[in-house]
């Protein structure tokens, strides 16, 4: 495929490998496959990834009878802070110095962006299993560099088209004064005006605001048909329950939050949240093989549910260990060329195609929040109202900045 040959030697490399044969590369680096989990395990951020996250790995791990060819796989974990010198630092420590072939990332962008350019000069794959930059699929995209879940391009389109299809033509947003907020915002606004619809206004908070009313006042003052909420973790739920008590939903404004996790609408209730429309990559309730890992997951995570990155990040890992399988090494530029020639099968599509910038073209999901009497049983709180095909959902090729989808 043209849009696959532009990062050097990784199309040679696969059909190297099947020439060669699995002896050629049949041998690891050391006597362990070292895998890196990385992202904020006890700040604001750290219900949406954290131990949850290593909890996945782990269990895709097990899948494997913790080793490939008898060759132990282990996990390392970094609390990065939400800080980009401590997450830059215990990256560069991993694949310099203690042999770690791969970081599952679930960190703040500007950490992201910083560890992808370390993975890159040392031919390390790097998994993203919950950072919403485009920019890593974009201009700073890497033939090491997987997008696994969703970014601030796909999340909004799954939340607003659906919303304008229904007549919710102007909106307002309340967006967090940190990069990923307002990402989400700019992305939301271009669909929106993109439709004819109009964005009426926009205030910013800062990271780990207690106090909306502010905010919310001038929402409400707006007029306009839609709410969008481009902040997360605690922040969202702080907003959500003072707009409750603001009665914005009651007086007919739409919630509609740009990047949701279900952990969220635990966190704050279904009395509070119900109503709510959003985009969703992965929903644990969505057929019996994403019960089935939820069961598992529960037993390992406090009996938690997992949200879509948790979800992700344990398809992720299983990718990867596969390819390390398929390749016969941990070699890094192999795996990650073995990466992109192989589907992608997770728990509700399959046969999921990688493109050449990274990104997993996954279908988005598009969600609503039940009502407290339409939920049967724990954690039932999705409605799924309908699906953006893959091809839809991403950023499209041609408006692509990374260097290997440009003809």
């Amino acid at each position: 495929m043209k849009t696959q040959s532009r990062f050097g030697g990784l199309a040679a490399l696969c059909c190297a490998t099947a020439l060669i044969g699995a002896p050629a590369f049949a041998q690891m680096s050391g006597d362990v496959i070292r895998i890196g989990v990385m992202n904020d395990q006890s700040g604001v951020y750290a219900d949406n990834c954290g131990p949850g996250s290593t909890a996945a790995v782990r269990l895709a791990i097990e899948d494997f009878n913790n080793e490939i060819n008898g060759t132990k796989i282990e996990v390392v974990v970094a609390d990065d802070q939400n800080k980009p010198d401590i997450g830059v630092a215990a990256a560069r420590k991993w694949v310099e110095q203690d042999g770690v072939d791969t970081i599952v990332g679930c960190s703040a962008s500007s950490i992201a962006l910083a560890v992808t350019e370390i993975m890159k000069a040392n031919e390390k794959p790097y998994l993203l299993g919950g950072t919403a930059s485009p920019d890593l699929t974009g201009k700073a995209c890497s033939p090491y560099t997987f997008q696994w879940v969703h970014d601030t391009y796909a999340l909004p389109k799954g939340t607003v088209l659906p919303l304008l299809a229904d007549g919710q033509d102007s909106w307002y947003f309340i967006t967090v004064d940190y990069t990923f907020g307002k990402q989400y915002q700019a992305d939301a606004t271009r669909f929106i005006e993109a439709a004819g619809g109009k964005v009426l206004g926009s205030v910013l908070h800062p990271l780990n605001t207690t106090d909306f009313s502010a905010q919310l006042l001038q929402a409400q003052a707006s007029g306009a048909k839609v709410i969008g909420i481009a902040n997360s973790g605690s922040d969202f739920a702080n907003l959500v329950k003072q707009a409750k008590e603001f009665g914005i939903a009651e007086a007919g404004q739409i919630l509609a939050p740009l990047g949701l996790q279900i952990n969220m609408i635990h966190s704050i209730g279904l009395q509070t949240a119900q109503g709510l429309r959003f985009g969703s990559a992965m929903y644990w309730d969505a057929n019996d093989e994403t019960r089935a890992f939820t069961e598992r997951f529960r037993k390992a995570f406090n009996d938690r549910y997992p949200n879509e990155a948790q979800l992700a990040t344990y398809t992720a890992v299983k990718h990867y260990l596969k390819a390390v399988t398929l390749a016969g090494t941990d070699d890094g530029k192999a795996v990650a060329a073995k990466m992109h020639e192989t589907p992608v099968e997770d728990f509700i599509h399959k046969d999921i195609p990688i493109r050449a910038d990274g990104q997993v073209m996954r279908p988005m999901l598009s969600a609503m929040i039940k009502a407290p009497s339409d939920s049967k049983y724990p954690w039932d709180y999705y409605s799924i109202t309908g699906e953006i095909s893959g091809a839809d959902a991403w950023t499209p090729a041609s408006e692509s900045a990374c260097p290997a989808l440009k003809g």
